[in-house]
């Protein structure tokens, strides 16, 4: 079953002393890919600005804005209008010399290999031979899921967003970024390519009202797609099936890649930050 789903993504810095100038990205513009179409999409910044979009090397949507007035807050305001499919079909089997040839390995080079947060531990090697001994590659890389699964505990405030997948285990907790982390440290050991994804969860009925047209409180979520044969989105997190209520936004190695708001500016540093997501189910 689809829905439509109404998103307003707001994220606010606010500085002791006037900031001179700032240069930033946002990634926080839904993807239209299979299972999801963005049917509309709108960018605000003050002090105001006009962002240039553009789409970068992982298929994001990106808008870059520069202010070059001084300002003491800065707030990005991110509105979106889309819609979400069902559970996908999972994919026919496929076995594992397809899912490791030569040219499958080429072209995904980059989602094999350790990254700045994900990180290649004997154990999670170990663990992920393992699993790769004894199934087809999408089997595998369910057990993987629901290995990492119960590896962590969630924990608001535990872990911070340049937390590493090991530093994550070490603990035993974190939130779902190190969930992903970890999930895709083991899918990569095991030698399927395996991406990050950030977005937005809708909330479950017994945490929100689900009726059409009331508002609810949100916030930003990731999961891992894994290569078997097609991508196949997994939640590590809640081990919940991907579908309706998740929202894509980004792709990349890891939340490097995807960070909804990052850049430079000149001035003292931040005294706060506020970020809300407020998800509006429209049908």
């Amino acid at each position: 079953m689809s829905w439509r789903i109404a998103v307003r993504h707001r994220t606010g810095y606010v500085y002791s002393t006037a900031v001179r100038a700032s240069y930033n990205e946002a990634r926080m513009t839904p993807a239209s890919s299979r299972g999801q179409q963005t049917l509309e999409s709108r960018l605000e910044v003050t002090p105001g600005t006009r962002p240039l979009r553009y789409v970068d090397y992982w298929g994001t949507v990106v808008d870059a804005f520069d202010v070059h007035v001084p300002h003491s807050e800065l707030v990005v305001t991110a509105s979106s209008v889309v819609e979400t499919a069902g559970q996908l079909d999972p994919p026919p089997p496929i076995g594992w010399d397809a899912v490791t040839s030569a040219e499958v390995a080429d072209r995904y080079a980059e989602l094999l290999g350790a990254s700045r947060y994900v990180c290649f531990e004997p154990e999670v090697t170990s663990t992920g031979a393992s699993f790769a001994a004894a199934a087809l590659p999408a089997d595998a890389a369910l057990q993987a899921v629901a290995w990492s699964h119960e590896q962590l505990g969630y924990e608001r405030g535990s872990t911070g967003v340049h937390t590493t997948s090991a530093e994550a285990r070490a603990a035993g907790k974190g939130v779902c970024q190190d969930y992903t982390h970890l999930t895709l440290a083991v899918l990569r050991a095991m030698g399927l390519p395996a991406r990050y994804v950030s977005g937005y969860l809708y909330p479950t009925a017994g945490d929100a009202d689900t009726t059409v047209g009331v508002s609810t409180s949100g916030e930003s979520h990731a999961w891992v797609e894994f290569w078997a044969g097609q991508w196949v989105p997994a939640d590590p997190t809640s081990l919940a099936a991907v579908g309706e209520r998740h929202v894509v936004v980004a792709r990349g190695r890891d939340y490097a890649d995807v960070r909804p708001l990052s850049g430079v500016y000149h001035g003292p540093p931040a005294e706060s930050l506020g970020v809300e997501v407020e998800l509006t189910r429209l049908r």
